[in-house]
């Protein structure tokens, strides 16, 4: 099973990628920095400088509808922020 799970495309990590070399990342629940680290590095060819990881807990909704109440949730995952070297960069859309 691969560790990285698929890079994290949203407004606010696209800024950071700019302005501060860090990439966002979804990756397995079970991947430690060390491992995250050594993933990326290998499967983009870049040197990292720091891995910041978090875990997303499952956000909860409930809906009223005419059949009745309906509840949901989405899925947990583990989010990794990643700093690359100053002056490499990960292009997402040439590696997927």
């Amino acid at each position: 099973m691969s560790i990285i799970i698929r890079p994290i495309v949203t407004e606010k990590v696209t800024k950071e990628s700019e302005v501060l070399n860090r990439f966002g990342f979804v990756v397995d629940k079970k991947a430690n920095k060390v491992e995250i680290k050594k993933a990326v590095e290998a499967a983009y060819g870049v040197t990292i400088v720091s891995v910041n990881t978090m875990n997303v807990r499952p956000d909860r909704s409930t809906k009223y509808t005419k059949s009745g109440l309906i509840s949901g949730k989405t899925n947990a995952y583990k989010k990794a922020i990643v700093q690359v070297q100053e002056g490499e960069t990960i292009d997402f859309y040439n590696n997927i």
